[in-house]
């Protein structure tokens, strides 16, 4: 299972990765500029995402479900 760290920190390489690119003429790629955006997008989305559903998960461990 992906743990919402475990997508933080592909998030983080990704946000290295862009900005490496950034010092190389690839900074001029626009398709590869773009592609690399919208993963980071996607990426920061499912971080969020996957960091709520733990929460979720944790309370329901806690005190169970949440009703109403």
């Amino acid at each position: 299972m992906t743990t919402a760290v475990d997508v933080k920190n592909h998030l983080q390489l990704l946000r290295t990765e862009r900005a490496l690119a950034m010092g190389t003429p690839l900074r001029h790629d626009r398709a590869y500029m773009a592609d690399l955006d919208e993963e980071i997008v996607a990426t920061r989305h499912a971080w969020i995402s996957s960091a709520v559903l733990e929460i979720a998960r944790f309370r329901e461990e806690l005190g169970g479900a949440q009703h109403g």
